[in-house]
């Protein structure tokens, strides 16, 4: 018995020997919490560039189709190459056509055979009808035949022109300067009129560029389009890490916002001497974005996100935070641009934030610094 109830003394003591150390080692719920901070600074101007998804265009393009019907005969260029206006393109066999033609020119001339006779046969008439010795009727019969004559040698020819009309149509000449695709029909093959797509034809110097802004960014861009006379840096123009070595202008923003997107399309156009820029790329426009007042520019790594909004913690009184809502602006590299929620000479949290709740007390064990300076 005596040595249970010596035993159970050691038990006893042990416990509270360890409950006591417990207590002496385990940190208060009010502990102060290590953080880095930053004290925040008003920047100068901040300059960036907006970025947006675009396609190049050409200013202008055609489709080029025939007008007649028939198997291709002859084609004047080299696939790829420059051309100019009215320069010839393709020959569409003209055989038939030529046949027609001249066959309305024989109509023409029996219709001026038939009017010349009905011409002289009125003048008969009337020299009769002078002297009283012809009816007045046959007069009216040859009046209104030389009528009938005139207008028989007119629709002659109008129908010879619609013939010959096919006759020129059956040659297809540039409509405009630029560059013309891949043929897509060959020697021999068959084409129907307004159908068949023989080639395209497209201008390449300047190309266009274009890309869709949100319906608040209107009046910038408009301001952009009313003060920039010349060509600065204000547009370029990337393919992924490689920049386009010219810059562009805003040729036209468009009449209209769509209505169910809220957007509205811009274009731009830029110098294309050396024929780097091809219809269709994708690539993305910077738009040189210089804020017109002086903002705040701190570590990303300080921002909190919670439910789709932004937070830090700012450091208040007593060595307590407070959790501030902020907007954000553009991220810069590590840092990014604060909108609105600071001011200058505020201390930040930038590192430990993921330990912090509203009013922890905290302890910095580092230097103060600035916030990061803007290049």
């Amino acid at each position: 018995m005596n040595i249970f109830k010596g035993f159970m003394a050691t038990a006893l003591l042990l416990s509270f020997v360890a409950c006591k150390d417990k207590k002496q080692t385990a940190a208060p719920a009010n502990a102060a919490v290590p953080v880095s901070v930053v004290q925040v600074s008003e920047s100068g101007n901040a300059a960036y560039y907006d970025e947006y998804p675009a396609t190049l265009v050409p200013l202008n393009q055609s489709e080029i189709r025939p007008q007649v019907t028939g198997y291709i005969t002859g084609i004047h260029f080299q696939d790829g190459a420059k051309v100019s206006k009215g320069q010839k393109l393709y020959t569409i066999d003209q055989q038939t056509y030529q046949a027609n033609y001249q066959a309305a020119l024989a109509q023409v001339a029996v219709q001026e055979t038939n009017l010349i006779k009905a011409q002289k046969d009125a003048e008969r008439y009337h020299a009769l009808d002078a002297q009283d010795a012809i009816a007045k009727q046959q007069v009216d019969y040859a009046d209104a035949a030389l009528a009938a004559a005139k207008k028989q040698l007119a629709a002659a020819k109008a129908s010879a022109n619609a013939v010959r009309a096919n006759v020129n149509f059956a040659t297809i000449y540039a409509p405009f300067s630029g560059t013309i695709g891949i043929s897509q029909a060959r020697l021999g093959t068959s084409v129907v009129a307004g159908q068949s797509v023989l080639n395209t034809i497209s201008t390449d110097n300047p190309m266009a560029v274009d890309f869709v802004i949100d319906q608040k960014e209107i009046y910038r861009f408009s301001k952009l389009q009313q003060s920039k006379n010349t060509i600065d840096s204000t547009f370029s123009l990337a393919f992924g890490d490689d920049i386009y070595p010219q810059y562009g202008s805003i040729k036209i923003i468009d009449r209209a916002v769509d209505a169910q997107t809220g957007a509205i399309k811009v274009r731009l156009v830029f110098p294309n001497n050396n024929h780097l820029l091809k219809a269709g790329m994708s690539a993305t426009v910077r738009v040189l974005n210089a804020a017109s007042s002086r903002t705040t520019l701190v570590p990303y790594k300080s921002v909190v996100e919670q439910l789709g909004e932004f937070f830090v913690y700012v450091l208040a009184d007593s060595s307590k935070v407070t959790q501030r809502k902020v907007v954000l602006g553009r991220q810069l590299g590590p840092n990014v641009l604060i909108r609105e929620g600071l001011q200058a000479g505020e201390t930040i949290v930038t590192e430990g934030v993921q330990n912090l709740r509203e009013g922890a007390v905290v302890t910095t064990d580092t230097t103060k610094a600035k916030a990061p300076a803007k290049k």
